[in-house]
């Protein structure tokens, strides 16, 4: 059995590769602007978590770096896997490093003050992010390209941290819950930890354009529901062998 699909044109790649590194060094500029203004604001409220964000945001700025020098290649897959396993570990640093800032929260390392621009800050990155990371991972989809998809999730994962770092500021704010957003950043390195790991593997989430996800792969963690959705999708087409129906077998002497 053969299966056969319609994989992008190589004038279709190239529009695609030049999107993503577009998406690329856009993530790298606002990163890098986020992450100096979250640590200025987390420094003068004595904010944990707002320097972790800001952080956090160094981190992203070296995934974006690793996706940008992948795609300036000529053949950017013979640099996939590597580039898999650069985005895989700064997932591992991330969730290390809001475990650490969490606990040291929880344990009551110091009382963070109200911080008006941290709350500006963690609201322009939760409108902002989720829509990067929907066009980062639909052009990666289409290309068939793991790592770009690997790298929209490092971005959603920003969207995350930009709700829990809102809710905690908002919180501690007006109800003085200090410990709202620790508690929250715990669940966050959870899932840093699992996307690392699927990254490591190679299970990204349905990289292949128009595969739906199989059970039990490692694909099926819920990014891929629009997986063959998108503007090109890739047909599958089964050749077989003539079909013999039964009234076309030959009979047999009894």
């Amino acid at each position: 059995m053969t299966v056969l699909m319609h994989a992008p044109t190589p004038e279709r790649k190239a529009v695609l590769s030049r999107r993503i590194q577009l998406f690329a060094a856009a993530t790298i500029t606002y990163n890098v602007v986020e992450a100096g203004a979250a640590l200025w604001a987390g420094d003068v409220a004595d904010s944990s978590a707002l320097i972790g964000f800001g952080l956090d945001s160094v981190i992203e700025v070296a995934s974006a770096l690793a996706l940008s020098w992948q795609f300036s290649a000529k053949d950017p897959e013979r640099r996939e896997h590597l580039t898999l396993r650069i985005i895989a570990i700064s997932f591992f640093a991330l969730a290390a490093f809001v475990s650490v800032e969490a606990v040291r929260s929880l344990t009551g390392a110091g009382e963070a003050r109200h911080s008006t621009a941290g709350i500006i800050i963690a609201g322009l990155s939760l409108l902002i992010m989720p829509v990067l990371s929907w066009a980062q991972r639909r052009a990666g989809r289409e290309l068939g390209s793991n790592t770009a998809v690997a790298d929209s999730k490092q971005t959603l994962l920003c969207t995350y941290l930009s709700a829990v770092l809102l809710a905690g500021l908002v919180l501690n704010s007006l109800l003085g819950w200090w410990w709202a957003d620790a508690g929250s950043a715990l669940v966050i390195a959870a899932i840093a930890v699992r996307v690392g790991f699927s990254a490591w593997r190679g299970d990204v989430c349905c990289a292949v354009p128009g595969v739906p996800a199989v059970q039990g792969s490692g694909a099926d963690d819920g990014c891929c529901v629009e997986c063959g959705t998108g503007p090109e999708p890739v047909n599958l087409s089964v050749r077989a062998g003539p079909q013999v129906h039964q009234s076309d077998k030959p009979e047999t002497a009894g």
